[in-house]
């Protein structure tokens, strides 16, 4: 329920509070005061788009808010499900800065338009003159009699279920197509895979075979190198393990006079040991170098091969050519399985249909136990407001169902598969088309074609009183719904909204005095011109106010005893 609305610098709106009351609310005013100015305001927090341009003050930002008491109205799962916090007393509100910049929150939280406007749908039902025209929508038509059949847990099944179907299909039609792209590269993938393999490739396989080619290459050098080390550390009289044995005779006579020359000595004697090792090292290195024409041409043989499949692969290193083989074998795999991928898919479908359509026929059967109930409510609401004439038929039809087919037509290239012309939709396999007539014995047909507007403003009051009764909507706005009624019919009318508001709250904008007069809670709405600038403004009416205003929506702005006297009578049930 909506209990207050705020609206700060909007159309003519500078600064406006309204608290809203329980059941039926009436907004009155003379056209142009700006009661559909405040339903304007009103759709931004349920998620409307907004333009800077509507602004009251272009340097300033617009900002609507709106307290909804929600609890008892199964929203819990809802705020879990969007990652809010629940609060009995829920606040939406939304900020459009002077740049078109919008900023969306419930409850303090930022939220994205999306989400604010599923919220608010859960919220108010708003329906203007012009909303007449949904009535003539297969998916409202059909929101009408899923409303009546209360099924939601049922119908969400099937939609999470179809949502699932339509995935898999998606995925199945990807795979054949992947599946025959791929066989036609098959033979391309095995032929590259093929010469990778025989290849025996090793990661760090070039790096070591560049090494090995270079000290080949260079050979001569490094063993002349080597031997001219070895030679300057070992042999000759001057060598330098020579001339360090000699020194180590030297401090040998003397270390038995200092300590110090002692340490000095075994240091030195662990040297020497170890520049013998590592002249022995040498030596074998020199001797074990040899030039091997052979074996260069083994590597630079071995090497080519490396480069060329590199360069062919676009890559630079073996690690990135083994992943390449890696890569086509998978391809080569799912080549050769994809066959059996399909096949399991096709199952898994055949059985996730079977499903569906068990479900599309408990939907087709609660359907058709809702359609009677509906018709018949929806005539004896009309028959209230002086349409007793009037004729309803609803039309029920379900869509075909064939068998779905996969694989390659002979005839045909192209693949036939899941989900090809399916006769069953989110909503099911039924087909749903109200037919009216409003006088006796005047065809039935589609509701536009052979309604008036008044008749057609009664026909959807008829058929939003009869969903009140089966969902938890917590507030219906209607907008003007009354155009094209007068006198008793008028009457009937008001009738229908109070019962209406017995079981939702109900925000009515209207002209009617019939109808202002049963609202347990009246506004009325006005253009403020005493200063420099008009504002619009409103204020919720005590019972001598009421029986003025109702006067003069009787008899014009100067009504006389008998229009007070008539506003009276209507107001006397209050």
């Amino acid at each position: 329920m909506l209990q207050k609305l705020t609206i700060n610098n909007y159309a003519l709106i500078d600064n406006l509070e309204i608290s809203f009351g329980q059941r039926l609310n009436i907004l009155t005013g003379e056209t142009g005061a700006g009661k559909s100015i405040i339903l304007g305001a009103l759709s931004l927090i349920l998620g409307q788009r907004a333009e800077s341009r509507y602004f009251f003050n272009q340097q300033k930002k617009c900002v609507i808010e709106g307290l909804f008491k929600i609890d008892g109205f199964h929203l819990k799962s809802f705020f879990e499900d969007n990652d809010l916090d629940y609060e009995a007393e829920t606040v939406l509100r939304r900020e459009i800065s002077a740049d078109g910049k919008s900023r969306a929150f419930v409850n303090d939280t930022p939220v994205n338009l999306t989400a604010l406007k599923q919220l608010g749908e859960k919220l108010i039902d708003i329906h203007s003159q012009h909303a007449t025209l949904e009535i003539n929508d297969p998916e409202f038509q059909l929101l009408v009699v899923d409303s009546v059949a209360k099924h939601d847990d049922l119908l969400n099944d099937y939609q999470s279920k179809f949502r699932a179907y339509r995935k898999s299909v998606t995925r199945l039609n990807e795979l054949i197509a992947g599946s025959e792209k791929a066989k036609t590269d098959l033979d391309y993938f095995q032929f590259q895979f093929d010469e990778l393999e025989k290849a025996a490739l090793h990661p760090d396989e070039q790096e070591s075979l560049e090494r090995e080619l270079y000290a080949l290459n260079n050979a001569e050098e490094i063993k002349r190198n080597l031997f001219g080390a070895y030679h300057l550390m070992q042999e000759g009289e001057t060598s330098a393990l020579v001339q360090l044995k000699e020194a180590g005779l030297q401090l040998g006579n003397l270390e038995k006079f200092d300590t110090q020359i002692e340490e000095l000595h075994q240091r030195l004697s662990s040297t020497i040991i170890e520049l013998k090792d590592i002249a022995a090292e040498i030596e074998i290195i020199e001797q074990r170098t040899q030039t091997n024409e052979a074996r260069v041409e083994e590597i630079n043989t071995r090497l080519s091969l490396i480069y060329n499949l590199q360069k062919k692969h676009r890559v630079n290193t073996n690690a990135e050519l083994l992943a390449i083989q890696d890569d086509l074998s998978d391809k080569i795999q799912k080549v050769l399985f994809s066959d059996e991928a399909v096949e399991q898919l096709q199952k898994q479908l055949t059985a996730d249909r079977a499903e569906l359509e068990k479900l599309a026929g408990q939907l087709t059967a609660n359907r058709l136990k809702a359609i009677p109930a509906i018709e018949k409510q929806v005539l004896a609401t009309l028959a209230e407001m002086g349409m007793s004439n009037s004729a309803l038929k609803i039309e029920h039809e379900v869509r075909k169902s064939e068998s779905p087919k996969v694989g390659k037509s002979d005839q045909n290239p192209d693949f036939r598969t899941f989900g090809l012309s399916d006769p069953l939709t989110k909503t099911g396999a039924d087909q749903i088309k109200f037919l009216f007539s409003a006088n006796k014995g005047h065809a039935l047909a589609e509701m536009s074609k052979v309604a008036s507007g008044g008749e057609l403003s009664r026909l959807m009051l008829s058929i939003k009183s009869l969903i009140a009764q089966y969902t938890a909507l917590p507030t219906i706005i209607f907008d003007e719904i009354d155009t094209g009624v007068s006198g008793e019919v008028a009457n009937k009318v008001g009738q229908i909204m109070e019962h209406l508001a017995d079981n939702l709250q109900v925000i009515t904008i209207t002209h009617l005095p019939q109808i202002a007069s049963k609202g347990q809670n009246h506004y009325f709405v006005y253009k403020d011109d005493s200063a420099a600038i008009t504002y619009t403004r409103i204020k919720q009416l005590d019972q001598p106010e009421r029986v003025l205003e109702i006067a003069k929506m009787l008899s014009g702005d100067k009504p006389g005893e008998s229009a007070l006297q008539n506003a009276r009578e209507l107001l006397g049930s209050l």
